[in-house]
C-alpha cells in the first residue's frame, strides 16, 4: 500500500500540555510510556516531514468550559478523572496544545471535541470528506481511548485509517501493549511514524495490519 499526500490526513489527538508538559494535570499518568516510546519526539518529527510532503495536519484538541458544564453532573469513567483533575480547561495553560506541536499556517484546528471520538460533535467527517482526504493517520493520547475510539469511528466511515504505534501514549505499559497488539490491527493498518513516511514517499507498505 502507497499513500498519496494529498489524500492524506495526520490527525493529533490531544497534544496538550495537561498530557505532554511537567506541570500539566495529567502529565503524571502518562510521562512513563511517553518516555519509553519516545513518542512526542517521533511525532514532532513525523508531523514536520509529514507537512512538507503536502500531508494535511489536523489537530484534535478538548477543551471544557470552566465548571464542566458540557459534560453530566455526575461524570464517570475516563471523563471523570479529567473533572476531578482540573483538566483541559478553555482559557488556561493545560488545555493550550504544546509548544512541540504547535500549528502552522495550513493546518487545521478541529473546533469542539468535548469527548472521546474526534468525529463526535466536531466536523472533522466534513473537513476529510470535503478535501477529499482517504487516508487518516492517528497518534496522541490516550492510546486505548481518544485514539482507539477515533479509530474505530473512521474504520466504520470507510476511511483508510492507519495508527502511528510509536506517536501515542496510555497509563501503562500494559494498556499500551494490548491495545496496539489486540485492537489497532482488527480497526486499522498499526504502522510506526518511519513506515508512514516511507509510504508517503511511494515505498510499498508491508504487511500494514500487523501489530507491533
Amino acid at each position: 500500500m502507497k499513500l498519496d499526500p494529498s489524500k492524506t490526513a495526520l490527525v493529533l489527538i490531544e497534544f496538550q500540555n495537561d498530557f505532554t508538559t511537567p506541570g500539566g494535570a495529567l502529565h503524571g499518568a502518562v510521562e512513563g510510556v511517553m518516555q519509553s516510546s519516545n513518542m512526542l519526539e517521533n511525532t514532532r518529527k513525523l508531523v514536520e516531514q509529514a507537512r512538507a510532503q503536502g500531508v494535511t495536519i489536523i489537530h484534535a484538541p478538548i477543551s471544557f468550559a470552566p465548571g464542566y458544564g458540557e459534560l453530566s453532573p455526575q461524570p464517570y469513567g475516563i471523563l471523570k478523572g479529567v473533572v476531578d483533575n482540573n483538566a483541559f480547561v478553555k482559557g488556561t495553560w493545560g488545555a493550550e496544545i504544546t509548544d512541540d506541536m504547535k500549528p502552522e499556517s495550513g493546518d487545521i484546528i478541529i473546533e469542539g471535541k468535548r469527548g472521546l471520538c474526534a468525529f463526535s460533535s466536531t466536523n472533522l467527517d466534513f473537513i476529510l470528506r470535503s478535501r477529499g482526504l482517504q487516508n487518516v493517520a492517528l497518534a496522541g493520547f490516550l492510546t486505548n481511548c481518544c485514539v482507539e475510539s477515533t479509530m474505530r469511528s473512521a474504520y466504520e466511515k470507510g476511511f483508510n485509517v492507519l495508527t502511528l504505534t510509536d506517536c501515542v501514549a496510555a497509563t501503562s505499559e500494559e494498556e499500551q501493549r494490548v491495545a496496539i497488539e489486540k485492537d489497532y490491527p482488527m480497526f486499522s493498518h498499526p504502522v510506526k511514524s518511519s513506515e508512514l513516511l516511507a509510504a508517503l514517499e511511494g515505498q510499498q507498505l508491508a504487511d500494514a495490519s500487523r501489530g507491533y
